[in-house]
């Protein structure tokens, strides 16, 4: 049944969050930014395969957040946002993370990005199971 939501439709939303975060930038160098961007202030060139692979990424990006918009709003976006923080803070707090680890907090950092994406991917459904209410955008 297409309206079903379960625990692995979620992590669906946040497998798919966490690949366009990390697709498009990373800690490691393996992303769109080091392979397509980076080489451009060098001099090198750009191509087909970039170009394309730079338009998919950006509808990715454009899906994911008007789903989040829609959603969540931008102070539901704050809110998650807030409790990504909290959860960084309580992560460097119990030396999970470094502080002055820059490869440590830029994979929290998207990380908590992802989250967000997927939680305003998902918020509709949670909601629904949640209250029992269904949302509907008005089209004028």
């Amino acid at each position: 049944m297409a309206d079903r939501f379960s625990w692995g439709s979620l992590g669906v939303r946040i497998l798919a969050a966490l690949v366009l975060v990390f697709a498009t930038y990373n800690a490691e160098g393996w992303s769109y930014y080091h392979w397509a961007l980076a080489p451009l202030a060098a001099g090198a060139g750009f191509n087909a395969l970039k170009f394309l692979a730079g338009v998919l990424l950006i509808a990715a990006w454009v899906v994911f957040l008007q789903a989040t918009r829609r959603s969540i709003g931008i102070m539901g976006a704050l809110l998650v946002t807030a409790v990504c923080g909290g959860v960084i803070w309580l992560l460097i707090d119990y030396n999970v993370v470094s502080a002055t680890s820059t490869k440590g907090i830029t994979r929290v950092v998207l990380i908590a990005i992802a989250v967000v994406l997927a939680v305003g991917m998902s918020w509709s459904h949670l909601s629904r199971r949640i209250t029992g209410q269904g949302d509907t955008d008005v089209v004028g």
